[in-house]
């Protein structure tokens, strides 16, 4: 890919899947089913947040994908039993993510915080140490500025819920080593996605095409041009869609659709389309965030 970096011969020694170690950080929604895909694929697998209810609350929700996948005759008994003996979890930065060879971070779409991280994670796990980001639109390269060995740095860019959806959008920055690339494509094939490699560039591909979509269903239904679930029905069955637009902004989060419009309306050069609607400012302003706020476009349970 154009722009990668062939300079490093240090990273050569990655080879594709060879990881042993990874650490997901940030046990949310995105954190705890990547450490799912990580552990049931054999990683010896640690889930880190900052407070010990939150990593709790991560393993429980594993476990609780993985019950109803053997209660559906998706996952063995034996397969939900070693998945769950290859993952721990911890509120301890340092002792989660020391020995790490592979260190995913999951947390909110804020550089400094991601910046932060990666620093935090190659002094203790040294230079070595791969680190992925899981954002949905910021800048790898600007993510990467903050360790010493930016070749080290990819987005690894999953889709919720991560135990189901099988893309894995693989973001290269201009300093990614193809070492990097070539062993996190041997990572996403064990997990069992399907690996696209796109370059970096705001929104990346999925979700600067999926915005574009969700934002205009938006507008619709500020417009009065229809409800929310015909526009959705309309999507699904005029189009092929599994899931209409404003369903599936509310499983994302109307606070993260918000957050990265705005990023990308200023981000690029032809961004009107990507000017939030009013109403997705309103709604977000009024708490009702979708699915993990019980409101949004639709009422969840």
């Amino acid at each position: 890919m154009q722009g990668q970096s062939e300079s490093s011969s240090s990273s050569g020694s990655f080879r594709p899947g060879s990881f042993r170690k990874v650490v997901v950080l940030g046990a949310g929604t995105m954190g705890h089913g990547i450490a799912q895909v990580c552990a049931a694929a054999g990683y010896t697998t640690t889930l880190f947040d900052i407070e010990q209810p939150a990593v709790d609350r991560g393993l429980a929700r594993v476990a609780q994908n993985l019950d109803k996948g053997v209660a559906r005759g998706k996952v063995s008994a034996e397969q939900r039993d070693a998945t769950l003996q290859q993952l721990s979890g911890s509120a301890d930065f340092d002792a989660a993510v020391v020995g790490a060879e592979l260190v995913i971070e999951a947390v909110p779409e804020s550089i400094s915080l991601k910046q932060r991280l990666f620093a935090d994670a190659t002094r203790v796990a040294g230079d070595e140490v791969v680190l992925a980001t899981n954002t949905s639109s910021l800048s790898i390269d600007t993510i990467a500025a903050a360790v010493p060995r930016p070749e080290r740095v990819i987005g690894t860019h999953f889709f919720n819920p991560v135990h189901i959806m099988k893309l894995l959008e693989i973001v290269v920055g201009q300093r990614t080593s193809a070492s990097v690339l070539a062993a996190i494509q041997g990572f996403g094939a064990r997990i069992g996605k399907t690996c696209i490699t796109v370059r970096d560039s705001p929104g990346f591909a999925t979700s600067r095409l999926g915005l574009v979509i969700g934002l205009e269903a938006i507008r619709m239904v500020e417009e009065g041009v229809a409800s929310p679930a015909d526009i959705d029905t309309a999507m699904c069955l005029g189009y092929g869609f599994p899931m209409g637009p404003l369903r599936l902004t509310d499983l994302v989060g109307l606070d993260v659709r918000l957050s990265i419009a705005d990023y990308l309306s200023e981000q690029l050069e032809q961004g009107a389309h990507f000017k939030p609607p009013a109403l997705l400012r309103q709604m977000v302003a009024d708490g009702k965030l979708g699915k993990k706020s019980g409101q949004g476009f639709y009422t969840w349970e």
